[in-house]
C-alpha cells in the first residue's frame, strides 16, 4: 500500500485537500453559495420553520414563541456540532435535528414534526434546482443578446460556407452565428420549461401516503391537504407533486440535467467551430494583450476560453447519464443509491453549466473578425463557385452551353492542378480572361464574381431571425439583462 503524506507543514490546510476546480477556477460564487452548506441546512431550517408555522394554523399546540425561537436560528449553524453528532448517529437529517434543537430548546419538541428525511432533503433541492434555473437563464440570456448584436453586425459579411468540412456555397458572418443562437433559443426554452415545470415535494411522510400526518391531525384529510398546500405556498411554489414516494421522481433530476447537458452540447458546437474559424485567422476569441498563448511558441493565439467551454460542456453531456441512471434504478418508493450520485451530479451540472455560460459571454463579448482574411479565402475557392455563372453568362451572349461547359471543365481541372500538385492561387479567373472563347463576358465577371451575390437571402435571414425569435427573448429578459451583461472577467 502506498502512502503519501503531505509536508508536516502544510498539513490539515486547504492545499493538502482535494478541491474541486468548479469551485477554485470556473463557477460564479452565486452559485457556489446556491449549492453550498450553509445554503443547504439553512433551508432545512427554513423548512421546519415553515412547517411548524402550517402546523399551528392548522391547530397543533405550537407556539408563535417556537417559531421565533427557530427564526432566530436560521443561520446560526454550528458546523462542529452538527458533525460531531452525526459520527454518533451516521444520520445527517438527525444530526441537525439535535444540533438545532441544542440552540432552540423551546422548540425542541416541534422540530421536524411529523416529517420524514426527504422533507428537508427533497424539498431543499427543488428550491436548490429552481434557484440554480433562476442564476442561469439570465446569464443564458445575456450571451444570446450579445451573440445577437454580433450576428446582425455582420449578417451581410460573405464568408465560406462548409458543408462535410469542405468548402461549399457562400453564407454570412451573421448567418453562422444566427445558427449558433437558434440552439441557445431551444436551450432557453428547454431551461425555462424545466425551472418552470418544477414543483415542491411538500408533506408526504415516510412512503408518500402521508400516513404520520394523518395521525398528527386525527385522521382528517383535508386539514393534510391543507398543510401540503400550505408548506409549499410558504416555499414559494404554487404548485406541488401530488403523488410521491419517499422521494419526488428522480424523473424531474433527469429532465433538469437534460436540459443542462443539452445546453452543453450547443457550446461545444458553437465553441468547435470559432476554434476551427480561429485557426483558419477568420474569426477569433478575445485575446488579452499580456496572454501567453505557448510557453514554447510565443507566436500563438491559443482560442484557450473556447477550449475550455468545449471541456466543461463536454463533463456536462457526460453527466445526462448519470441522472438517466440513477431515475432507472430507484427501486419501490426509493432506495439510498441515488444520495451520493446526486450530492456530485446535481451539483456539478449546475456548476459546470454556470461556469460554460460565464465563459462563453466572455467570448461573445469580444469576439474579432478578420474581413480581409476572410476575403483572401474566398477568393481562393469562388472562382471554381461561380463557374455555373460564366456558363450562364455566355449562354446569353449566344455561346454554346455544352461547349461552354467542357471549357470551364478543362480550365476548371487545370487550375485545380495547379492549386493541390503545385501548391499555387487558384487561377482560374486568369484561365478564362486568357481563353478568346471568354472574350464576351470578360467585361461581366468582377460582376459575376461579387461574393455578395452569392449568400442569397443570409442577411435577410438573420433580420427576420432576431426580431421574430431573438427580441422576444432578450425582451422577456430586459429587467435583469443590464446586470447579467456586465463586462465578464474570467478566473484564471
Amino acid at each position: 500500500m502506498v502512502t503519501i503524506d503531505a509536508p508536516v507543514e502544510l498539513q490539515g490546510t486547504e492545499y493538502c485537500n482535494y478541491r474541486s476546480p468548479l469551485s477554485t477556477r470556473y463557477a460564479s460564487k452565486e452559485m457556489q453559495y446556491n449549492f453550498s452548506d450553509q445554503k443547504k441546512f439553512s433551508t432545512w431550517r427554513k423548512l421546519w420553520i415553515y412547517l411548524a408555522k402550517a402546523e399551528k394554523e392548522l391547530g397543533l399546540d405550537i407556539t408563535d414563541e417556537q417559531i421565533s425561537e427557530l427564526e432566530s436560528a436560521i443561520h446560526d449553524i454550528d458546523f462542529a456540532a452538527a458533525a460531531e453528532h452525526e459520527k454518533k448517529v451516521r444520520h445527517d437529517v438527525m444530526a441537525h435535528v439535535h444540533t438545532l434543537a441544542e440552540r432552540c430548546p423551546h422548540a425542541a419538541p416541534i422540530i421536524h414534526l411529523g416529517a420524514t428525511s426527504c422533507y428537508v432533503g427533497d424539498n431543499t433541492d427543488l428550491i436548490t434546482l429552481k434557484h440554480g434555473l433562476d442564476l442561469l437563464l439570465p446569464r443564458l440570456a445575456a450571451v444570446i443578446s450579445r451573440l445577437a448584436k454580433f450576428a446582425d453586425e455582420y449578417k451581410s459579411l460573405p464568408i465560406l460556407g462548409f458543408t462535410h468540412l469542405q468548402p461549399a456555397q457562400l453564407t454570412t458572418v451573421g448567418k453562422r452565428a444566427s445558427l449558433w443562437l437558434s440552439d441557445l433559443i431551444m436551450d432557453e426554452r428547454a431551461l425555462s420549461r424545466a425551472r418552470d415545470d418544477l414543483r415542491f415535494r411538500g408533506v408526504k411522510g415516510t412512503t408518500g401516503t402521508q400516513a404520520s400526518f394523518m395521525q398528527l391531525f386525527k385522521g382528517d384529510s383535508a386539514k393534510v391537504r391543507a398543510l401540503d398546500k400550505r408548506v409549499a405556498e410558504l416555499a414559494g411554489f404554487e404548485k406541488r407533486y401530488l403523488v410521491t414516494g419517499q422521494t419526488y421522481s428522480r424523473k424531474v433530476d433527469l429532465e433538469v440535467v437534460a436540459a443542462l447537458s443539452g445546453l452543453g452540447a450547443t457550446v461545444h458546437k458553437m465553441c468547435s467551430d470559432i476554434r476551427l474559424l480561429a485557426s483558419r485567422k477568420e474569426v477569433e476569441e478575445p485575446f488579452e494583450a499580456s496572454q501567453i498563448g505557448s510557453s514554447a511558441m510565443p507566436y500563438k493565439r491559443n482560442p484557450m476560453r473556447s477550449e475550455r467551454c468545449c471541456a466543461l460542456a463536454r463533463h456536462l453531456i457526460t453527466l445526462h447519464a448519470n441522472a438517466a441512471n440513477t431515475h432507472a434504478v430507484q427501486w419501490l418508493e426509493r432506495t439510498l443509491d441515488d444520495s451520493a450520485n446526486r450530492r456530485i451530479t446535481l451539483a456539478e451540472a449546475f456548476l459546470t453549466a454556470d461556469a460554460t455560460l460565464l465563459t462563453l459571454l466572455n467570448i461573445c463579448q469580444g469576439l474579432v473578425v478578420y474581413p480581409k482574411v476572410i476575403a483572401r479565402h474566398i477568393a481562393q475557392e469562388l472562382p471554381f463557385m461561380a463557374t455555373e455563372n460564366i456558363i450562364m453568362a455566355m449562354v446569353q451572349a449566344g455561346g454554346d452551353r455544352q461547349v461552354c461547359h467542357e471549357k470551364i471543365r478543362v480550365l476548371s481541372h487545370e487550375a485545380g492542378a495547379q492549386v493541390k500538385q503545385h501548391g499555387k492561387d487558384n487561377d482560374l479567373i486568369d484561365r478564362v480572361k486568357k481563353d478568346a472563347y471568354f472574350a464576351p463576358i470578360i467585361s461581366q465577371l468582377d460582376r459575376i464574381l461579387d461574393a455578395s451575390t452569392f449568400i442569397g437571402r443570409a442577411p435577410e435571414q438573420v433580420t427576420e431571425f432576431i426580431e421574430e425569435e431573438v427580441d422576444p427573448i432578450v425582451s422577456k429578459y430586459a429587467c435583469v439583462l443590464k446586470e447579467a451583461e456586465k463586462p465578464v472577467t474570467l478566473n484564471i
